[in-house]
């Protein structure tokens, strides 16, 4: 199935409900960075998240960041997602891997550790919007959903996961359902829903049913008043890295560092932290990059 993100309201329009599959990218990250298995359940997990929040952001260009910091030897990962449908991410420590925790599962939140969830919503204008909450499990759709509620004080539920065997990812994403204040009043309906998530095994055994997100949409919404948005999403893993940026960095350290490089390394490598594309710079482009600065100068 196509990695796919879709909305949709209910109650009324008391409640936004948004599902994203993301098997084929969290895969693509899986392959980018090495990820152990751990590694890939954690940023996968915070992949789908970011892309469920940042769904409702309104300008094109609007970005969302997730940095998780914990004291787990995963050491914290950092995820980059926008409106447009793209995310990309990477792991301090990829290599982790640990024992399955007491419930045979990922042991995400041993990975992650206590620490801190910080949150960055640049919308485009003005300055950006952050915010820190404490981690609560470590096991991030529980740390993403209280970061929901205390500081966007929206009272949200959020399941995410992801399977990923000896194959790589089979199956990855996650859905989000948030009661507007119109809703929230409404104790039965809160209390209906979180019965109706919490008897969910996980989201990726829905998908491994063979569930679409329309299929998971009805099951959870069908019998409140359930409309689905007519357009589907197609998200992906993107950077936005390139050599000539790299270039502009490199032109940064100034003619003597350069000048440096050239005499002693024969040239430079730089990686990108996000997609772990590598980029090389021979004599010729330092060269350039040396007299394009003597020229600024004059």
């Amino acid at each position: 199935m196509a990695d796919q993100l879709i909305r949709g309201t209910a109650a009324d329009n008391g409640i936004r409900v948004v599902g994203v599959i993301s098997t084929n990218l969290t895969e693509e990250a899986r392959q980018r960075h090495k990820l152990s298995y751990v590694a890939t359940a954690a940023l996968g997990r915070t992949m789908a998240s970011a892309l469920l929040i940042s769904s409702s952001m309104k300008k094109h260009e609007a970005r969302l960041n997730l940095r998780i910091k914990g004291d787990g030897p995963l050491g914290g990962l950092l995820v980059d997602a926008g409106p447009d449908g793209t995310v990309r991410g990477y792991v301090q420590n990829p290599g982790v891997e640990l024992p399955p925790n007491a419930k045979g599962k990922l042991d995400v939140g041993g990975a992650v550790g206590k620490g801190f969830l910080y949150a960055v919503k640049d919308f485009g204008r003005g300055y950006p919007y952050s915010s820190t909450v404490e981690l609560v499990s470590g096991e991030i759709g529980d740390d993403v959903t209280h970061y929901l509620a205390t500081s966007e004080q929206t009272p949200s539920a959020l399941l995410v996961g992801v399977f990923v065997g000896a194959e790589g990812v089979t199956a990855a994403g996650g859905i989000l359902l948030q009661i507007l204040p119109k809703a929230a009043r409404d104790e039965s309906l809160v209390a209906k829903l979180e019965s109706r998530l919490g008897q969910l095994s996980g989201f990726t055994p829905l998908l491994q049913q063979g569930k679409s997100l329309h299929d998971i949409f009805q099951d959870l919404l069908g019998d409140e008043d359930l409309n689905i948005f007519p357009e589907t999403q197609m998200v992906r893993f993107d950077c936005g890295c390139t050599f000539e940026r790299m270039m502009g960095a490199l032109k940064m350290l100034g003619q003597d560092e350069l000048l440096d490089m050239i005499e002693k390394d024969g040239g430079a490598e730089a990686t990108c932290n996000f997609c772990n594309e590598v980029y090389h710079a021979d004599v010729d482009h330092l060269s350039r990059l040396v007299e394009e600065l003597k020229a600024d100068a004059h």
